[in-house]
């Protein structure tokens, strides 16, 4: 044969160990969501993000997205129905220790959505309300919206809209602290659960406001000065999860999501021609 320069490897030169997993715990995120064919946001976003922090992931996807670093191109949604089925197969078989929800794009999806998380007695639900693009435009018709907040919302224990989503949320205009403030009081009164205001849209801040149970805690960020934001609120929702998970409260979740979100921006992984994304993996490459 044709000496093709490739060689068996010894998995003790590598450094690479078998682990045995039995006995350990091991912590299942579901993440509800579409797909991006480009790998930045959206479930594999989601399931990078699960696999970095050490958990099993498991996906059920809403719809199919043609997108990448420079835009959304097409979209495919499922049926209300095969999401359902999805969430069947999941909930039956191996019950997620926390869930992310992200793109919801009709009524009937949010609708089965809510029923089946109801229906397993759900816990740890992160809610990301993808509403509007990163152009501007909405991506949830007023009737959605309304359903949305009457169905989901009040399952959640966190929910973590930016600046735009929080308007639309609200129908305020936002362009300061105080303004945010508001705003979480406002949505404090139909949602049990916290709300993870997230301000990088602010001209004069990037500070966060997680308000919850009538307390306001702000995070103050940094400008991370990189334009490759792709899928950066896919990342910190489902860190968040990870972090419900393993029993953390709520604000140390957040804290601890928003370092991981940091590092895979300061990570300055540079693909595509626009908006490209985050290194999930800095953590893996840094140990090596």
């Amino acid at each position: 044969m044709k000496d093709t320069g490739m060689k068996d490897i010894d998995m003790k030169d590598t450094g690479m160990k078998d682990i045995d997993m039995k006995g350990i715990d091991m912590k299942k995120i579901l993440t509800i969501a579409g797909s991006d064919c480009s790998g930045g946001a959206g479930i594999q976003a989601d399931i990078k993000t699960i696999t970095v922090h050490g958990m099993y992931a498991m996906s059920a996807i809403t719809a199919l997205t043609a997108q990448n670093t420079t835009g959304v191109y097409g979209v495919m949604e499922a049926t209300p129905e095969f999401v359902g089925q999805q969430l069947d197969c999941i909930f039956k078989d191996i019950t997620p220790d926390a869930v992310k929800i992200g793109m919801v794009s009709n009524i009937g999806i949010i609708k089965m959505i809510a029923d089946k998380l109801v229906e397993y007695k759900a816990r740890n639900i992160v809610l990301d309300p993808v509403m509007v693009s990163t152009s501007g435009s909405k991506l949830l018709s007023e009737d959605a919206i309304e359903v949305l907040v009457t169905r989901l919302l009040p399952l959640a224990a966190v929910i973590t809209p930016n600046i735009p989503e929080t308007e639309a949320l609200t129908g305020m205009i936002i362009e300061s602290g105080k303004d945010m403030l508001t705003a979480a009081v406002e949505i404090s009164k139909i949602l049990r659960g916290g709300i993870l205001i997230k301000g990088g849209h602010l001209s004069n801040s990037a500070d966060d406001l997680l308000y919850l149970s009538g307390v306001a805690h702000w995070f103050h960020s940094e400008r991370i000065d990189n334009p490759n934001t792709h899928g950066t609120g896919c990342t910190l929702s489902s860190a968040i999860a990870c972090n419900l998970a393993l029993g953390f409260d709520l604000q140390t979740s957040v804290s601890s999501a928003k370092e991981y979100v940091r590092g895979a921006l300061k990570a300055g992984l540079d693909l595509g021609k626009g908006s490209g994304p985050l290194n999930h993996c800095y953590k893996i490459i840094a140990s090596n």
